[in-house]
């Protein structure tokens, strides 16, 4: 397995944001992360990615602790935030080239992956635009081929789609099609169809807790439900814990 959460707990004061999630997720896998706002799944991802320290538990990440090994297991990881951070005044390509060099990158080897990221993107018509420039869907894409750009073994995508239009929602869906089993992807969304149509496997997180963990047709199946968005507010209603 390539994510190996065990026992990992947020609190803030008493407020127990995350309550003793413990979770699997194999090599390669697309795994979408739901929840209501304020179901922790952000922090939960927040905590993966070295950004709060639990309070308790822990989480390998291709075999590295976040608590003990926290620089080696970020160098496994990278992470598409909800808000894009590109340089505006940068063109596609020089985004890309300047992360490359940030992971260290030769400017031999970032040109190779900048090129490589572009093509899976269909970013290569527009590499001498200015990000300012692009629609929010080609803002999206350059995003994500941004946090590609270190070869990560996990990528984190957090709400990559919310603000783009049906099309170029279902664009960037059949992009990032072509990254499941190369990289291992957790997706947090609001968008239902999203995980219907990309993901392995769903969790649905309420007040902290894990409440279901599966496949779309074993949760439908576990709830005697018809769909995933019947599944997702049977289990997230206030009186159903």
């Amino acid at each position: 397995m390539t994510i190996d959460i065990k026992g990992l707990t947020k609190h803030y004061k008493e407020i127990v944001v995350v309550d003793q999630l413990s979770l699997c997720i194999e090599k390669g896998e697309f795994f979408a992360l739901l929840g209501q706002n304020a179901a922790g799944k952000t922090t939960t991802i927040k905590m993966l990615c070295g950004l709060l320290p639990p309070t308790d538990g822990d989480a390998m990440l291709d075999g590295e602790s976040i608590v003990h090994h926290q620089v080696a297991a970020k160098k496994k990881i990278n992470i598409s935030p909800q808000e894009t951070a590109v340089a505006p005044n940068l063109t596609v390509l020089e985004n890309l080239l300047f992360m490359g060099q940030i992971y260290g990158c030769s400017k031999i080897e970032a040109k190779k992956r900048a090129n490589a990221q572009m093509i899976l993107f269909g970013l290569t018509p527009r590499q001498s635009s200015k990000a300012k420039t692009l629609s929010g869907g080609y803002m999206r894409r350059l995003s994500v081929a941004m946090a590609m750009m270190s070869n990560p073994k996990i990528l984190f995508l957090d709400e990559p789609t919310l603000g783009m239009d049906v099309r170029a929602r279902r664009d960037l869906w059949k992009i990032l099609s072509q990254l499941k089993g190369e990289v291992t992807i957790v997706l947090t969304t609001h968008y239902l169809e999203e995980v219907e149509v990309l993901a392995d496997r769903v969790g649905i997180m309420h007040r902290g807790k894990m409440r279901a963990l599966g496949t779309i047709q074993q949760l439908m199946h576990e709830t005697k439900k018809h769909s995933l968005e019947e599944v997702f507010l049977e289990l997230t209603e206030e009186d159903s814990l």
